[in-house]
């Protein structure tokens, strides 16, 4: 018996059972249609991450306070002279630009509107280095700076909810913890991000956030943006950087009182993340393919057992084992085929809606199905169905005529 011929044979087996067939199938068609959406999901979860953390920003190395991996008895702050240090162009050839930060929590009142927001302090530096563009107004100026100015600046979000409008809303005051600050501009929308939503923000000069928001300190910043050169230039900045903290907090190397991260760093322990997940729901999705494989098995023995007298009959009639095995491996396989084609469609459709609920509210997510998730379904749902049905077809093969053509 050939292939063509098993094939036309399993056809005409199959449509003589259509329900039970469908239903068959109807595993294998969940079980794929599960891998191929989870799959769809994980990436486009990944891409979405790894594309905020690189939208924040470019050539970015973040210096954070204190040390997990250094056992220290004092901690120093990062201050704002320890950012203008790094400036330096001498000992610091590789840096472009520092951005001191401080952040916190605060209230903010419109008229009868209230909300909670998180504002920054910080300097003109800081659109540069974090890729801020305006919709409308100015941004914070030096001159702001130096004379600790009660204004502010206001995330999409936060203006949509104070005000109910995404226009005009410059030359409108609000009151952060009780103050009053004008507002100066609007920043454009970037969306949510793995630091939290950036449209959710308020920004305020550092000095006016120092001294009269968060923890009154005019030296203490939270965090030191630093943007290299280029991006080869990032590692020598990073070291540079760290020769200067160095020097000025006290500390040997090993002993560092602070820590330094890279875009790269970030994204990679994303990557990581996300790859782990997604592995992990495409493994649960991917136990109900098992499910439609012990279904396949499961109809294959009916099969066997109520075509008893007819393999005996083929047998008698001059089949082989090999022809036997090849017909009933040929359905087996056909039911996994047929159920791993609607499945890429089922898959595909789900991923569809997950990706219109998300742009619906707003949540930067658009799952994508690679061709190689739909490689590895089909070839992953086929080879459950030769799997689990090679022990219903080696049963039939195996079948004496004389025995097989006395059953009743």
């Amino acid at each position: 018996m050939n292939i063509g011929q098993a094939i036309i044979e399993a056809l005409d087996s199959l449509n003589s059972n259509k329900l039970r067939s469908s239903l068959t199938i109807l595993g294998i068609v969940i079980g794929v249609g599960a891998v191929i959406a989870m799959l769809a999901i994980g990436t486009g979860a990944q891409t979405a991450i790894t594309g905020s953390i690189s939208g924040i920003g470019s050539n970015l190395l973040f210096v954070f306070r204190g040390n997990r991996s250094a056992n220290l008895q004092v901690v120093n702050d990062l201050t704002l002279e320890d950012a203008n240090a790094l400036l330096d162009q001498f000992q610091a050839p590789d840096v472009k630009a520092v951005a001191p930060v401080v952040s916190g929590s605060v209230a903010l009142v419109f008229g009868s509107e209230k909300m909670t927001s998180t504002v920054y302090g910080v300097t003109p530096s800081y659109q540069e280095v974090r890729n801020y563009a305006l919709t409308e107004g100015t941004f914070i100026s030096e001159d702001e700076i130096l004379g600790q100015a009660s204004v502010a600046l206001l995330g999409p979000d936060v203006a949509k909810q104070l005000f109910g409008r995404t226009d005009g809303i410059t030359g409108e005051s609000i009151r952060i913890e009780g103050l009053p600050f004008k507002v100066i501009g609007l920043l454009e929308s970037k969306g949510g991000g793995s630091f939290g939503s950036e449209d959710n923000v308020v920004l305020v000069p550092l000095s006016t956030a120092q001294l009269r928001l968060l923890h009154g300190n005019q030296q203490r910043v939270d965090i030191i943006y630093v943007q290299a050169i280029s991006p080869t230039a990032v590692q020598a900045a990073s070291d540079e950087v760290a020769q200067i903290l160095r020097v000025r907090h006290h500390t040997k190397i090993g002993q560092d009182d602070f820590t330094i991260y890279s875009q790269q760093d970030f994204v990679q322990t994303a990557r990581t993340i996300t790859s782990v997940l997604t592995i992990f729901l495409g493994g649960i999705a991917g136990i109900s393919l098992l499910v439609g494989g012990i279904g396949i098995m499961n109809i294959m023995l009916v099969s066997v057992t109520e075509r008893t007298r007819e393999i005996g009959l083929r047998k008698a009639l001059g089949a082989r084992k090999r022809d036997i095995l090849i017909q009933f491996l040929a359905e087996s396989s056909l039911l996994s085929l047929f159920g791993g084609v609607v499945g890429i469609g089922l898959g595909w459709t789900i991923a569809y809606i997950v990706g219109r609920i998300a742009a619906a509210n707003n949540t930067p997510l658009t799952p994508s199905v690679g061709l190689n998730a739909i490689l590895l379904a089909t070839l992953f749902s086929t080879a459950v169905g030769l799997f689990f049905g090679l022990y219903p077809a080696n049963r039939a093969a195996n079948l004496e005529p004389v025995e097989a053509l006395r059953y009743e």
